[in-house]
């Protein structure tokens, strides 16, 4: 058994961690151990409360020109099966749902040859004139950087134009890991770590919030892990433009590693808890229920997380690899799962400020579980 008591000392005094420490979090079998560490720094940040999102998501399409080598989702742009949304079609998606009460639309897709800039102001623009009480969190930092190569633009410029235009932050997508080795064998055509960061980085400075994630349990080392955490950490010091980690569980079926076993529930928790106590720079973390089933996502609320996600209504991407999930849940279910936990449920928007409804407000009229 790793011992905990040295780094137990550290976290209590304060003391930031060591990428030895973080080594030692990863090594540790003691997963109570290290699951009371998390959920007590959790609670010196958050008390109990948990916080959830009614959101939406919007996937405007699966054709991909990087077919990264772990993704169910992505399509040839020639294939049957692949498809483009046009603007109308993304307004007539998310116009029930924000009706019904969503304060955020998530948006993301491929890299489509015939998408580029224009079409992405067009939409953020038409979104934002339709619903300019919600917030747009929309593209990857993938998705920016060819924005900014097909319109021979820097990656500054077109964040000031998608930010005008109404994009209130990034998801996070598309870090994967950092590590350079590990990228050229699941993400070869993808852009490097060390963009991926630069990226946000220049949202940052415009005043952009966004999100962080690490893909973990295909073919990175615990090593990787610990030195993408830290790679964040750097960033977030220099720039305190992070709001939320979020460890994604790779789901291996339909992707060309379907010979790997994908991380398990064990796995899910260390990670979880250990980016709790290497990221001591950033507020949150979230327990993406899609991806770890609501009833891990509930059992994460004590490993560190403190954001159990959102109503979702539609996600395609972890579903395209096998995810039993459900496709959404309701504000009730979320709320249902933060309480059984022992927390105490907070809605919130992609900023994280905190939303009181009033009692006129209607139930949910999506379908759910």
């Amino acid at each position: 058994m790793t011992p905990l008591c040295g780094i137990e000392a550290k976290v209590a005094a304060g003391e930031r961690l060591s990428r030895e420490d973080g080594l030692a979090l990863f090594a540790s079998d003691d997963l109570a151990a290290l699951g009371r560490l998390a959920d007590a720094e959790r609670r010196r940040r958050h008390g109990l409360a948990a916080y959830y999102i009614i959101n939406t998501h919007v996937n405007y399409t699966n054709a991909c020109l990087n077919r990264c080598r772990f993704c169910a989702f992505a399509r040839d742009p020639g294939d049957a099966d692949a498809y483009l949304l046009d603007i109308e079609e993304i307004l007539d998606l998310a116009a029930p749902d924000v009706e019904a009460g969503a304060t955020e639309i998530h948006i993301v897709g491929g890299l489509h040859p015939d998408v580029g800039l224009d079409y992405y102001l067009r939409m953020i623009g038409r979104l934002h004139e339709a619903f300019p009480e919600v917030c747009l969190q929309a593209l990857t930092a993938v998705e920016v950087e060819y924005a900014a190569r097909q319109a021979g633009l820097s990656v500054t410029d077109v964040l000031e134009r998608l930010k005008a235009a109404g994009l209130a932050g990034l998801p996070g997508g598309g870090a994967e890991i950092f590590d350079a080795g590990v990228r050229r064998r699941i993400c070869p055509r993808k852009l490097s770590g060390e963009a991926w960061l630069d990226v946000h980085r220049r949202a940052h400075a415009l005043g952009l919030a966004t999100n962080a994630t690490m893909l973990y349990g295909h073919l990175e080392s615990q090593a990787d892990r610990v030195d993408h955490l830290l790679a964040l950490r750097g960033l977030q010091d220099e720039t305190r433009g992070f709001q939320t980690f979020i460890p994604l569980s790779f789901h291996p079926e339909g992707t060309a590693m379907t010979d790997l076993e994908g991380p398990t529930a064990a796995d899910d928790l260390r990670t979880m808890a250990a980016a709790r106590l290497l990221l001591d720079n950033f507020d949150h973390l979230k327990a993406f229920w899609v991806m770890l089933t609501p009833d891990l996502a509930q059992v994460a609320l004590r490993f560190g997380a403190d954001d159990i996600d959102g109503t979702v209504v539609r996600e395609e991407i972890t579903h395209a690899a096998g995810a039993r999930t459900p496709q959404r849940l309701t504000p009730e279910t979320l709320k249902h799962l933060v309480r059984a936990a022992g927390c105490e449920p907070v809605e919130r928007d992609t900023l994280y400020r905190r939303i009181a409804r009033g009692k006129q407000f209607r139930e949910w009229k999506r379908s759910g579980t």
